[in-house]
C-alpha cells in the first residue's frame, strides 16, 4: 500500500470513529447490519458519501450497490438537529451527560465539534540546542513551514500532517513533538536551574524532557512510571536530546517503599495522573468508545496524589495534571485533598503562566486552575492546578 492510500485509509479509519453515532444514526433507516463486518461496511460507506467526496455511482463500483442511493438520498434530506445532542456531538451518552453537566448543551457542542477535527503537529523546541527561530529556519531549510505556537514560547505548530519523525532537525534532538497544552502544563512547574523535582507518572517522557531543558540541564528530574516499558522507550529520547539530569525509576506502586527516601525533599512534584484521555479524542477518537470506569479512575488519582504530596519540601510545589475534561477527574479530585490536606493550598495558574512569559485568555477557572479546551484554546484538553506546601510543618 502506497503512502496516499495509506493516508486515505487511516482519514477513513478516524473519520468513522470521530462520527460513529453520527453515522449509524444517518445509515439506520436505511439498513440495520446484523455483523460486525457489515456494521463497519456501512459505517464507511456513509463516512465516504457525506465526508469523502464519493457519489453514489463511485460506490456502487466498489461493490456497495444494495443502499448507495437511498444512503445518498437520506443524507441529503437529513437535517441534523433532528438527533439528540449526544448524537450530534458523536458522544457514548455517559460523556455527553458528564460534559452537558459540567459546560451546557451548547458549549459541550462546540467542544465535542472541535474534538472531532484532526489536531495539528506541535513541536517543543529543545533550549538546550537551538532558538524557536533557529529551529524554524531550519525546518523551513528541509522543506517544512511552522509557526509560532499561540500561547507557548517554546512551541512550533504544523497543522497539516508531515513526516517531521524524519528530518535531520529531529535526528540531532532539537524538537520533540508534543502538544502546546502539554508544554503550558509542563511551564506550570515553573523548573528552575539547580532544583530536585520528580515526575510522579512520567510515562514515555515528554513532560520530564522539557523539565529537564528548562533546568538547563542541571539539578534533577527523578522520573517514576509503574511501567517498565514506557520508561525504557524514555531513555532515546533522553540521548536525542542531551539530556542527563534525568534519573528513571520502575515503582511498583505509588506507595512503593523506594519514595520513602525522597519524602519531604523535592522542589516541585509533577503528578500527571493517569486518566480518561477526554482530552486527547483528537487524537485519539478510540478512546471514547471504550469502557472508561470514571470513579475508579478517580479512586487511583486520589490516591496517587496523596502518596506524591509526601516527596513536597515545606514551601515546595505541587502540580496536579491530566488530560482529561471530566470535573470528576479533576476539580473533584484537588477538591477532595485539599480538604484532606491543609498545609497545602492552591495558586494561581494566571500569575505562574505571566512569569513563564505566558499570556492565555479565558484559561484559568475561579479556583486557580489551568482548564484548556480544545474549542476555545486549539489545544488537547488538560487541566493542572499548582498548589504549594506551607512552611509550617
Amino acid at each position: 500500500m502506497g503512502s496516499t492510500d495509506r493516508g486515505f485509509a487511516a482519514e477513513t479509519v478516524y473519520g468513522c470513529l470521530r462520527r460513529k453515532r453520527e453515522l449509524e444514526a444517518l445509515y439506520a433507516p436505511v439498513r440495520q447490519p446484523d455483523s460486525d463486518d457489515e456494521h463497519a461496511r456501512w459505517l464507511v460507506a456513509t463516512w465516504l458519501l457525506k465526508y469523502g467526496g464519493w457519489s453514489a455511482r463511485a460506490l456502487a463500483d466498489t461493490g456497495f450497490n444494495d443502499g448507495a442511493v437511498a444512503l445518498v438520498e437520506r443524507i441529503r434530506a437529513l437535517d441534523l438537529f433532528e438527533f439528540p445532542l449526544e448524537v450530534r456531538a458523536n458522544l457514548p451518552d455517559w460523556m455527553a451527560h458528564m460534559l452537558v453537566a459540567q459546560f451546557g448543551p451548547e458549549q459541550t457542542l462546540q467542544l465535542a465539534e472541535a474534538l472531532n477535527q484532526p489536531a495539528p503537529v506541535d513541536l517543543r523546541v529543545n533550549l538546550l540546542k537551538i532558538t524557536r527561530e533557529a529551529l524554524q529556519a531550519q525546518l523551513r531549510n528541509e522543506g517544512f513551514e511552522l509557526a509560532p505556537t499561540p500561547y507557548s514560547p517554546l512551541g512550533l505548530r504544523r497543522e497539516q500532517r508531515a513526516a517531521l519523525f524524519n528530518t535531520r532537525a529531529f535526528g540531532l534532538g532539537l524538537y520533540e513533538v508534543q502538544d502546546e497544552g502539554s508544554q503550558l502544563v509542563s511551564l506550570l512547574m515553573e523548573a528552575s536551574p539547580g532544583e530536585k523535582l520528580v515526575d510522579f507518572c512520567a510515562g514515555a517522557g515528554g513532560k520530564t524532557l522539557q523539565l529537564a531543558t528548562q533546568m538547563r540541564n542541571t539539578g534533577v528530574v527523578q522520573a517514576f512510571d509503574v511501567s517498565r516499558k514506557r520508561l525504557d522507550r524514555f531513555r532515546p529520547r533522553l540521548n536525542r536530546a542531551g539530556v542527563d539530569n534525568v534519573q528513571r525509576h520502575v515503582l511498583r506502586d505509588e506507595h512503593d517503599p523506594v519514595l520513602k527516601p525522597l519524602a519531604g525533599k523535592a522542589d516541585a512534584v509533577l503528578v500527571d495522573a493517569p486518566c480518561s484521555g477526554v482530552g486527547t479524542l483528537r487524537r485519539n477518537p478510540d478512546v471514547k468508545w471504550k469502557n472508561i470506569d470514571v470513579a475508579g479512575l478517580q479512586r487511583t488519582q486520589r490516591s496517587i496524589l496523596a502518596a506524591a504530596s509526601r516527596l513536597v519540601k515545606p514551601g515546595g510545589r505541587l502540580v496536579y495534571a491530566t488530560c482529561s475534561l471530566l470535573a470528576e477527574e479533576n476539580a473533584a479530585v484537588t477538591a477532595s485533598f485539599l480538604a484532606e490536606h491543609p498545609d497545602f493550598t492552591p495558586v494561581d495558574a494566571r500569575e505562574i503562566l505571566v512569569r513563564q512569559g505566558v499570556m492565555i485568555p479565558d484559561a484559568v477557572t475561579p479556583e486557580g486552575a489551568l482548564q484548556l479546551l480544545p474549542h476555545r484554546h486549539g489545544t488537547d484538553g488538560f487541566y493542572a492546578l499548582v498548589m504549594r506546601r506551607s512552611t509550617d510543618r
